[in-house]
């Protein structure tokens, strides 16, 4: 994983709205979870979910049990201000993924659109997948979005890995079952378009 430092820059240095990944609403994100967690009580962890406004519509739609995570804690304050007394709703963790511990089966729902496709190192990638068995319950659902096969090969000066359905669902193994996969065209505040992977599984 790139350092914190880097990911406090990009966010220090421009708004939330003029980073590539920004979008005003998560609605694939928001369907894929609404599908799976309708009630109230899900608990749902975002993970690299640092200036987005999925937490706001997540609180907006009466779930009650959020978590993000982010390793910049600059991006974390930005939707920590922008959500003002609804922040306080929320449990703000800033570490990096592949080395927070985080509890035991203490999750329903894992989403992740923004951090997956970083790991270039084969061991960090094999880290965030061991934090997932650990921290989603047996039978919790575990949603992941990473650059497509058509996706850019950099994002934030950094490499990434591009990925087709098949080749995401096998970085996480046969313990995970995939239920649906779905690409997105996501349009950058730049006018760019970025093809994403959503991969949906279930974890035994």
């Amino acid at each position: 994983m790139e350092s914190k430092s880097h990911w406090d820059r990009q966010y220090a240095s421009r708004p939330a709205e003029a980073v590539s990944w920004y979008q005003p609403h998560a609605t694939r994100s928001l369907e894929l979870i609404g599908r799976v967690a309708p009630g109230h009580d899900a608990r749902v962890i975002d993970v690299g979910g640092g200036a987005s406004t999925l937490v706001d519509d997540l609180l907006a739609s009466g779930t009650w049990h959020v978590t993000v995570l982010d390793i910049s804690a600059t991006a974390l304050q930005v939707a920590r201000q922008r959500l003002g007394a609804d922040a306080s709703r929320v449990r703000w963790i800033e570490a990096d993924i592949t080395q927070v511990q985080l509890e035991p089966a203490a999750y329903d729902v894992w989403h992740d659109r923004a951090v997956f496709h970083f790991l270039t190192d084969p061991a960090d990638r094999a880290a965030y997948v061991a934090q997932v068995r650990r921290a989603v319950r047996p039978g919790g659902h575990v949603i992941v979005a990473a650059f497509g096969p058509e996706g850019p090969q950099q994002c934030s000066g950094l490499p990434v890995v591009r990925y087709g359905p098949g080749e995401l669902h096998a970085q996480f193994g046969g313990q995970f079952e995939l239920l649906e996969h779905v690409a997105e065209q996501h349009r950058t505040p730049a006018g760019a378009i970025q093809q994403f992977v959503y991969c949906h599984c279930l974890l035994h």
